[in-house]
C-alpha cells in the first residue's frame, strides 16, 4: 500500500466532507477534547509534537465513534518574543514570520491525520482575538483587578524586556542562554490573581487532575498561617511576616530583599555605594534556587527596633529574600534557623538562643523546646508560645495573626512589540485612562521598523500619540504589551464561538460545551498557564459569562519524546525527527501507532528507527491479511478473542493506556484466522482506527462500505461470546514460556534437554475459587482465614495461613480466572509440542499428586512448577 497516497486521499475527503466540524444543536452528548495549543516556531513540528497531538486525536476519534458530539479544536498561541527576535534578525515583521510558520504548522498537522474542527481555529495575534484580551483587561481594570505599580522584575538586557519566571533558567534567559537575567524595579501592569487566592487553593473540584499538578499548585500558592509583626525602622513601621513568633526574642538582625523597591530609603549615606554594588550584581533567581545558592548580604546602615524589647538590630540587604514574599523583609533568628545561622557567622552578627536545645558552633537548633531568654514567656513550650506571643503583640497593637501566600499578583507588562497592546491611555491630567470599548481593538501597526534596542512602539507616533477619552487633551498610548500567558488563559472558551465579532462568545454556546472534558498538555505548565487559566475562568464566571468554576474536568499530562540517544529533540542538536520524512518512508499511521506503543503516554520515551520499522511491518501484514482473508464465518475462538479485545481496548483508551491497547491489538491480529466474518473483521478495523485512521479508512472502503469508518459506531462487546476459560488457558501457555526462559537463565543452562511442568494439586483450585469469592465480600485477612478454616479446606490450614496474606499483599498472585486441574492439565499437554519447539527440549506434564519432586508443593493454579534439565 502506498501510505503517502492513501493519507492524502483520506485527508482531502475528510476536509471536503467537513467531517469533524460540529455544532451545538446536536442531540448527542457533548465531549470537549483539547490539547494545549502550540507556539508556531519557524522550525515547525517534529515527532515530539506528533506524539502530543496523536494522544488527543486517538481519544477524540474514540469518543466520536462512541456517539459523542466531540469538539476537538486547534489554534495558535501566535504572539511572543521568539517571533519578534526572528523578525529583527531577518529585518522583517513578526507578523510575516508568524503567519508563514502557522501555514507550515497547519499543513503538518493535517498530514498527521488529526481530527480537528479547523473552522474554529484561533490565532492570538489576530485583532479579532486580541480585541477580547483587551476587553477582559478593561473589565478587570473597572473592577480594580488590573492596576499599575513599581515592582522588581526579571530583565533580559538582550531581549530588552521583562521575562516571566518560567523564561529564566539558572539565572539565564531561555532565549539567550549566555545572558544573565538582571533584576530591575519597573512600573508594571498587574492582574490581581490574589483576589481569587482562596478559590485557587481549593482543589475539591479538580478530582480528575493529577495529584502532582495539584501539589505543585498548592506549593506555588503557598498558604501559610503566621504572625505579622511591626518593626520600626527610622520611625517607619515595617510589617514582617513569620510562622515562628515563638523565636521573636532571638531576633538579632533583619534582612530586606536586595530587589525591594524601598531598599534605598533604608540605606545611609556611608553605606550607599556598597549597597549599590551589591544590588547591581544580583541576578534573577527562582525560589527553588534560593535554597542552594550562597547567602550574601550587605549592611544598610539602618537599625530596626525590636517591638517588645526595644533593642536595636541591624538591617541587611540580602540575596535570599524575595521582594514579593510577605513584606519583602524577614526577621532573622540565627540560633534557630540554619540559613540565618550561616549568615550571622559570615557577617559576625550576634546569635541569641531562645529555645532550649543543642545549639553548637556549626549548627542552629531547629527543634522544639522550652523558651529561654524570652522575658515573661520563659518556660513555655515553643509550639504554645507562638499563639501566646501573637496574642500579646495583638493586645499591644504591635502585630496580628494572619495568613500569608507565596502567590503574588501577575505582572503582565512586556516591553516588546509582538503582544496584545494594553488598552490604556496615559494622560498628564487624568492619569491612566481606559480605552473606550467601542474603540477596541487597539491594533498593532503593520508598518513599523524593528531594532534590537527597545520596542518600536515607544517612538512610533501614529500609535503613540492620541487624545484622552476623558478630557480630550493630548495623551499617549501605553506601549507595554501583555504577557502571552494572557492569550492562553481563556482560549478554550473562544473555540466555542470562534468568529463572533459582537461579543467574546455566545453564552448559550458556552453553556452547551461547558468545561473541557479532557485537557492534554505538559506538566511544565502546572504553575503558570494552569493557574492563570483557572484565574480567568473564575473571573469570567463572575462577569456572568459562564457558569463553570474550573476550566477542565480531567487533565492528562503527556510524556516527552526524546531522540534515539535520549537527548531532547532540538534543531541545534541536529536530532530532530520530522513527521514528513517519517510519513514518506513509513506512513504516518505507522508513526502514530509506534509512538503510543512504546510506553504509557504519560511517560518519556526515546525515538527508535528499529521500533517504527517493526510497526510498519505489522501494518503491512494487516494490509496483506485484508487483501487475502476469506470473509465467511468466524470461529468461536476468534469471536472470544475479538470480544475480549474490544472490552479491554475500550477500557485502555478511556484510561490513556494506549500502549496496553496496542499490545491487545497485536495479540488479536495474531489470532485471526484465514476465514472470518465480515462484521468481525470490520470490528477489528474499528478498534484499530483511532490509532491508524488512514489505512483503516482505505480497508473499510475496500470491503464495500460507504465512507467513513471515522464516524462509524464503536463495536460493542458481547460478554457471552468471551470464553474466559479458553482465554485463561491460553494466557497460561503464554506466561509459562516466559517463566521457563527465566528458570533457564537462573539455572545458567545454555541448552535444555527436558522440561517438567507440575500442575497444581487439586485442592488449590478449590481453595483459590473460594478465596476469590471471599475477597469480593471482605478484605480482612482474619475473616477470610476464619471462613476458609471452617470449610473442608482446613486440613491445608498451614499452607492457607501463608498464601492468604501473600495474595492480599499482591493481587497478581491470584489468577483472574481459576481453571480446574483437568482443564489446565489438558491445555498444557495440548501445547507441549509448541513449547518443545520454542526450547528444543522434551516436555513432560504431570500433576502434583503423582510427583515426588519437592517443587511440586510450589505449584498453584495458572502457575505450574517448573523443573529443567
Amino acid at each position: 500500500m502506498e501510505f503517502a497516497k492513501i493519507e492524502k486521499k483520506w485527508q482531502e475527503r475528510w476536509e471536503k466532507a467537513k467531517l469533524f466540524e460540529v455544532t451545538e444543536d446536536s442531540k448527542k452528548p457533548k465531549y470537549y477534547v483539547l490539547e494545549m495549543f502550540p507556539y508556531p516556531s519557524g522550525s515547525g513540528l517534529h515527532m515530539g509534537h506528533a506524539l502530543n497531538y496523536s494522544i488527543g486525536d486517538i481519544f477524540a476519534r474514540f469518543k466520536i465513534m462512541n456517539g459523542f458530539n466531540v469538539l476537538h479544536p486547534m489554534g495558535f498561541d501566535s504572539f511572543g518574543l521568539p517571533a519578534e527576535n526572528a523578525a529583527i534578525k531577518a529585518k522583517s515583521h513578526p507578523k510575516k514570520f508568524t503567519e508563514d510558520a502557522v501555514k507550515h504548522y497547519i499543513k503538518q498537522m493535517k498530514n498527521l491525520g488529526l481530527s480537528y474542527d479547523w473552522s474554529r481555529m484561533v490565532e492570538t495575534h489576530k485583532p479579532d482575538y486580541y480585541k477580547w484580551d483587551q476587553w477582559i483587561f478593561l473589565k478587570m481594570f473597572d473592577k480594580g483587578l488590573a492596576y499599575k505599580k513599581e515592582s522588581p522584575v526579571n530583565w533580559c538586557p538582550k531581549c530588552n524586556t521583562v521575562l516571566a519566571n518560567e523564561q529564566v533558567h539558572n539565572g539565564k534567559c531561555e532565549y539567550h542562554g549566555d545572558t544573565s537575567v538582571e533584576v530591575k524595579n519597573l512600573s508594571q501592569w498587574f492582574l490581581k490573581t490574589t483576589a481569587y487566592v482562596e478559590e485557587l487553593n481549593n482543589f475539591d473540584k479538580l478530582i480528575e487532575w493529577p495529584d502532582l499538578i495539584k501539589k505543585l499548585q498548592k506549593n506555588w500558592i503557598g498558604k501559610s498561617h503566621g504572625t505579622e509583626i511591626n518593626f520600626k525602622i527610622n520611625k517607619e513601621t515595617w510589617k514582617i511576616f513569620t510562622t515562628r513568633a515563638d523565636t521573636l526574642f532571638g531576633v538579632t538582625f533583619v534582612v530586606v530583599s536586595a530587589q525591594h523597591p524601598k531598599l534605598m530609603s533604608l540605606v545611609t549615606k556611608e553605606n550607599k555605594k556598597a549597597v549599590e554594588v551589591f544590588v547591581k550584581k544580583q541576578n534573577a533567581v527562582s525560589e527553588e534556587e534560593l535554597d542552594t545558592m550562597e547567602k550574601e548580604g550587605v549592611f544598610t546602615g539602618s537599625y530596626a527596633e525590636h517591638p517588645l524589647t526595644g533593642e536595636k538590630v541591624p538591617v541587611y540587604a540580602g540575596n535570599f529574600v524575595l521582594a514579593d514574599y510577605g513584606s519583602g523583609m524577614v526577621m532573622a533568628v540565627p540560633a534557630h534557623d540554619q540559613r540565618d545561622f550561616d549568615f550571622a557567622k559570615k557577617y559576625k552578627i550576634a546569635i541569641k538562643q531562645v529555645i532550649e536545645g543543642n545549639l553548637t558552633n556549626t549548627r542552629a537548633y531547629t527543634g522544639e523546646g522550652k523558651l529561654v531568654n524570652s522575658g515573661e514567656f520563659n518556660g513555655i513550650n515553643s509550639k504554645d508560645a507562638i499563639a501566646k506571643i501573637t496574642e500579646h503583640l495583638q493586645k499591644k497593637g504591635l502585630g496580628k495573626k494572619t495568613t500569608n501566600y507565596r502567590l503574588k499578583d501577575w505582572g503582565i507588562s512586556r516591553q516588546r512589540f509582538w503582544g496584545t497592546p494594553i488598552p490604556i491611555i496615559n494622560c498628564s491630567k487624568c492619569g491612566a485612562v481606559p480605552v473606550p470599548e467601542k474603540d477596541l481593538p487597539v491594533r498593532l501597526p503593520d508598518e513599523i521598523h524593528f531594532t534590537d534596542k527597545e520596542s518600536p512602539l515607544r517612538e512610533y507616533k501614529p500609535f503613540l500619540e492620541t487624545t484622552c477619552p476623558k478630557c480630550g487633551g493630548k495623551a499617549t498610548r501605553e506601549t507595554d504589551t501583555m504577557d502571552t500567558f494572557v492569550n492562553s488563559s481563556w482560549y478554550y472558551l473562544r473555540y466555542m464561538d470562534a468568529h463572533n465579532q459582537k461579543e467574546i462568545f455566545d453564552k448559550k454556546k458556552a453553556a452547551y460545551w461547558g468545561k473541557v472534558d479532557t485537557y492534554i498538555g505538559g506538566k511544565e505548565h502546572a504553575c503558570m498557564h494552569l493557574i492563570y487559566i483557572r484565574f480567568y475562568t473564575k473571573f469570567l464566571r463572575d462577569l456572568g459569562l459562564i457558569k463553570i468554576d474550573e476550566p477542565a474536568i480531567s487533565l492528562f499530562n503527556q510524556g516527552m519524546l526524546h531522540a534515539d540517544d535520549g537527548e531532547k529533540m532540538s534543531k541545534s542538536r541536529g536530532n530532530v525527527v520530522l513527521p514528513e520524512v517519517i510519513s514518506e518512508k513509513y506512513g504516518i499511521d505507522s508513526a502514530r501507532l509506534f509512538l503510543v506503543s512504546i510506553a504509557s503516554p504519560d511517560k518519556d520515551i526515546n525515538w527508535s528507527d528499529k521500533g517504527i520499522e517493526g510497526t510498519n511491518k505489522f501494518l503491512n501484514r494487516v494490509i496483506e491479511y485484508a487483501d487475502s482473508v476469506k470473509l465467511g464465518k468466524s470461529s468461536k475462538k476468534v469471536q472470544s478473542k475479538l470480544h475480549k479485545t474490544i472490552k479491554g481496548i475500550s477500557e485502555d483508551i478511556e484510561n490513556f493506556r494506549y500502549n496496553l491497547a496496542v499490545i491487545k491489538l497485536r495479540e488479536l491480529f495474531g489470532n485471526l484466522e484465514e476465514e472470518i466474518s465480515k462484521s468481525d473483521f470490520e470490528s477489528f478495523l474499528k478498534i484499530l482506527h483511532p490509532f491508524c485512521p488512514h489505512i483503516t479508512e482505505e480497508m473499510w472502503e475496500k470491503l464495500g462500505n460507504k465512507p467513513f469508518i471515522s464516524t462509524e459506531s464503536w463495536p460493542k462487546y458481547d460478554e457471552s461470546k468471551i470464553d474466559e476459560k479458553a482465554e485463561a488457558a491460553e494466557e497460561i501457555i503464554s506466561a509459562i514460556t516466559g517463566d521457563i526462559a527465566k528458570v533457564k537463565e537462573l539455572a545458567n543452562i545454555d541448552k535444555l534437554s527436558k522440561i517438567i511442568l507440575i500442575v497444581s494439586p487439586k485442592w488449590k483450585y478449590d481453595f483459590f475459587t473460594k478465596l476469590k469469592e471471599l475477597l469480593e465480600k471482605t478484605r480482612n485477612p482474619g475473616d477470610v482465614i476464619k471462613e476458609l478454616m471452617s470449610s473442608d479446606l482446613k486440613k491445608y490450614g498451614q499452607e492457607i495461613m501463608k498464601i492468604v496474606p501473600a495474595v492480599m499483599k499482591d493481587a497478581g498472585k491470584l489468577p483472574s480466572v481459576v481453571l480446574d486441574q483437568e482443564t489446565e492439565l489438558k491445555s498444557l499437554k495440548q501445547n507441549s509440542e509448541f513449547i518443545e519447539k520454542i526450547f528444543n527440549a522434551k516436555v513432560e506434564v504431570v500433576v502434583a499428586e503423582t510427583s515426588k519432586e519437592q517443587k511440586a508443593k510450589n505449584a498453584s493454579p495458572g502457575k505450574p512448577a517448573i523443573l529443567v534439565q
